[in-house]
């Protein structure tokens, strides 16, 4: 699918989703819709793996014919349906049901079908519970067919699905039934309803242009960033992965096969089904990824809570965009919290470093991490101090980048990307201010794929010399003197140089725009005599009116002190 194409996709599902959903919230609507069009994907890489797997004896049928091709060949091969889905799910790691794909479920709302709601209740199901050798519960938790906001009865809630599935299957198909097209839309879709949720889509999206720097710093190489992306990484890692565009951006930058393995935890219930989804939308198959549900502060995911150093989770990249200076409850045994215990623990008003020292602890050795957090990490006192001085003096930050503000849907605040390292080269801090670095948009201010290259570019060269206004090397002597302070205005100087003036040459340019007004005066005048008319009261003749002349007002003009 082309670039335009894959735009007019976007815009009909986003236009489908305006006008349908009617009075019912955004967010609410979003659920149903982002649902479906997983449900559709599923569906669609399921058939075509199916047509290879069968080959001729797939059923073809006119285009017109409302028939399911699979489940016209379960119905006369049902001896031979258990090994072709123990085949299936070797080969797309799934299995659905014919009644349960998109094609039935498009036809049922096509012709207003009574079963409409039920077949979809069993088919989310299913999906959860069978489709899948490692289970989704839950999947579709968030997704209440049974809602009032639907309709008030049975029938009203049918007919209310009906015409949501009905403009969706006319939208699509006229498109290609690109599989991947799919991943994309589904992604611009999740951006939309964020632009349209204020404060909550802090919980679920990081903005593309954002996720790109985060994801292409990580996957460069962590001692030697010059060389370039590294060939594989075995694990990447985020705390807070909201709906997982993040991640799916790391394996965007890396490829289909350049991560072993992708992990992420999410506290939403809601944002973690969007994440599982938005996983298999994209085609990381459910092997290759693990999504837990769970809070990151209280480290409730056994997988991380292995105390033996040998077998303790560690990833080559983590990446993350925590929720900013949230409040939270420590407890009072978290100082010997294996996490904290080296560096302290984050205050109650702002949980911005235990989050980021949560992520450090399970960084490689070699690997890298970048977390987005509120310029207050930078200079805040008490204990973010402490916190802030152990990390630079065992060398553990790298790079403080400035970001421009109201580049979030949820904030207008300006924001920070801090990349660290548990073993780093260099011995100082590289800077980049690029918050003066962006394009004003309607609603939030725009990054351009110019902005973001220049950032990575300087962040890979690391160059010796500072650039002026932009980015600088500041070594811990001097970080040091600062009070280990990294606000970013003391080592890179972002003040207006004044403008010089040269006084004989304002002066003469004075002298001579004075000349000039008192030679027009002088010649207005020569007019206004002629015509009987009091003259101007500066320049020229004194005033000789024929007749009493009316009072023309004008305001006084300054001399020019010489």
């Amino acid at each position: 699918m082309t670039h335009h194409n894959q735009k007019e996709l976007n815009a009909t599902l986003w236009a489908i989703a305006d006008q349908l959903r009617g009075a019912m919230n955004a967010d609410d609507f979003r659920d149903y819709m982002l649902a479906f069009l997983f449900l559709r994907y599923l569906s669609d890489n399921y058939e075509v793996a199916a047509k290879k797997e069968l080959g001729s004896d797939y059923p073809k049928f006119a285009a017109a014919d409302p028939r399911v091709p699979l489940a016209v060949w379960y119905a006369n091969n049902p001896g031979d349906v258990v090994d072709f889905e123990k085949q299936m799910r070797r080969k797309v790691h799934y299995v659905i049901q014919p009644p349960h794909l998109w094609a039935n479920i498009a036809n049922l709302a096509k012709n207003q079908s009574g079963d409409l709601l039920d077949t979809l209740r069993d088919g989310f199901k299913y999906i959860e519970n069978e489709s899948f050798e490692s289970t989704f519960q839950g999947l579709f938790s968030e997704i209440n067919l049974g809602s009032e906001k639907l309709g008030r009865t049975h029938a009203d809630k049918n007919a209310k699905l009906c015409d949501i599935i009905k403009e969706i299957a006319k939208g699509l198909a006229d498109f290609s039934t690109n599989i991947d097209a799919l991943g994309d839309a589904y992604e611009y879709l999740i951006g939309q309803f964020a632009a349209g949720s204020g404060k909550k889509a802090g919980e679920f999206y990081t903005p593309q242009q954002i996720s790109t720097i985060l994801s292409r710093i990580v996957t460069l190489d962590s001692q030697e960033p010059k060389t370039g992306k590294v060939p594989h990484l075995g694990s990447v890692f985020d705390f807070a992965c909201g709906s997982g565009s993040l991640l799916l951006n790391v394996r965007k930058q890396m490829g289909a096969h350049g991560i072993g393995k992708i992990y992420g935890q999410e506290k939403n219930i809601t944002t973690y089904n969007l994440a599982r989804m938005n996983m298999l939308l994209h085609g990381v198959k459910d092997t290759e990824f693990e999504i837990y549900h769970g809070d990151t502060l209280t480290n409730d995911w056994d997988f991380l809570r292995e105390t033996n150093p040998a077998k303790m989770p560690k990833f080559d990249a983590i990446v993350a965009n925590p929720p900013f200076s949230y409040r939270w409850d420590p407890k009072d045994d978290m100082s010997d919290d294996v996490r904290f215990k080296n560096h302290g623990i984050a205050p109650k008003s702002a949980a911005d470093f235990a989050f980021l020292l949560h992520g450090f602890h399970y960084l490689k050795d070699q690997g890298v991490m970048a977390i987005i957090l509120p310029h207050g990490v930078l200079f805040r006192g008490g204990v973010e101090e402490r916190i802030r001085r152990k990390l630079l003096e065992d060398g553990h930050i790298d790079t403080v980048i400035g970001l421009p503000a109201n580049l979030f849907y949820s904030t207008g605040i300006p924001v920070c990307i801090l990349v660290l390292k548990k073993c780093k080269k260099p011995d100082d801090v590289l800077f980049i201010n690029a918050a003066e670095h962006f394009d004003k948009g309607k609603r939030q201010n725009v990054l351009t794929e110019e902005h973001i290259e220049k950032i990575i570019s300087t962040y890979q060269q690391r160059p010796e010399k500072p650039i002026e206004r932009y980015a600088r090397r500041v070594g811990m002597d001097e970080i040091e003197k600062e009070g280990y302070n990294l606000n970013i205005s003391r080592y890179i100087s972002t003040a207006e140089d004044e403008v010089e003036i040269d006084l004989g040459a304002t002066h003469t340019e004075l002298v001579e725009i004075e000349k000039k007004i008192q030679d027009a005066a002088a010649k207005h005048n020569a007019f206004l005599e002629e015509l009987g008319l009091a003259s101007l009261p500066f320049g020229g003749p004194a005033p000789k009116p024929a007749v009493k002349a009316p009072s023309l007002a004008q305001p006084p003009v300054r001399k020019i002190i010489q």
